[in-house]
């Protein structure tokens, strides 16, 4: 254990130093996020009606989610340059533990989520967001949304040492926003159609979009929907453990597959 602690550090450290070297990149995962949430919060807020809540603080935790949810793409892609250009191949030479590579891109990769959610919040608070529950509760749903990110790393890093192709990796990664557009991230799933709601309502982002709304005090659990927006904290906390539960031991088997 000291051994991956000690080299998930190092790896940390490089991914960190990776984010740094590329400026461009954070500014636009950062600045998206904000543009949608002015777009959707001032284009569709008068049109949209949301039961019990104003919209733009009906979208900002949907927003939240949904960006956690980039952590499949974000891993993917990352996971898959190393893999094509032989870094992942030069990891394995090295004496170090076979999670700490993978380990230390989630840890960096959540760690850079908390940092760039600052502004957007920043942001959802000049447009009239407000945590209307407790702080504790708050700071509750800002665990359990890093906690779904780094699910999420680590099912795209599963993916895109599979892939091991940057092009590859960059048009399925693609396909992660279909995610968030099949959920109540952007609207509530009460009025769409009964089998596009079930999906909608077993999409892991609804379960934790509807947690953090739950906790922040913005919009209570619907009624009558499935069980885990029912019970949202809890089918979150499911969601993620079930994620991380699959795609953990699958990541570190990927990466020292190839030793074999």
């Amino acid at each position: 254990m000291s051994t991956l602690a000690y080299d998930g550090a190092a790896m940390l450290g490089r991914q960190l130093r990776r984010a740094r070297n590329n400026p461009g990149l954070l500014i636009l995962t950062q600045s998206m996020p904000v543009s949608m949430l002015l777009f959707f919060g001032y284009v569709f807020g008068s049109a949209l009606a949301v039961p019990g809540s104003e919209y733009r603080s009906f979208l900002v935790p949907g927003l939240l989610v949904a960006t956690a949810a980039g952590g499949v793409m974000t891993g993917m892609f990352q996971s898959a340059q190393d893999a094509h250009r032989g870094v992942t191949d030069r990891f394995r030479t090295l004496p170090m533990s076979r999670a700490a590579v993978p380990a230390g891109q989630a840890v960096a990769d959540v760690l850079l989520t908390a940092a760039g959610a600052v502004p957007f919040l920043l942001v959802g608070l000049a447009v009239g967001w407000r945590v209307e529950g407790g702080a504790l509760a708050a700071a509750g749903g800002f665990g359990l949304l890093l906690l779904f990110r780094f699910a999420c790393v680590w099912a795209g890093i599963y993916l895109g040492l599979l892939t091991r192709n940057e092009e590859a990796a960059g048009q399925l990664g693609g396909a992660t926003f279909l995610l968030p557009l099949l959920s109540s991230a952007y609207i509530p799933t009460a009025g769409l159609p009964d089998g596009v709601r079930t999906a909608a309502e077993w999409n892991p982002v609804s379960a934790v979009a509807t947690a953090l709304r739950d906790l922040f005090g913005n919009a209570p659990a619907p009624e009558g929907s499935a069980w885990p927006m029912a019970h949202p904290v809890a089918g979150s906390l499911a969601w993620c453990a079930l994620l991380l539960a699959v795609f953990v031991p699958l990541a570190v088997r990927q990466y020292a597959r190839a030793e074999r």
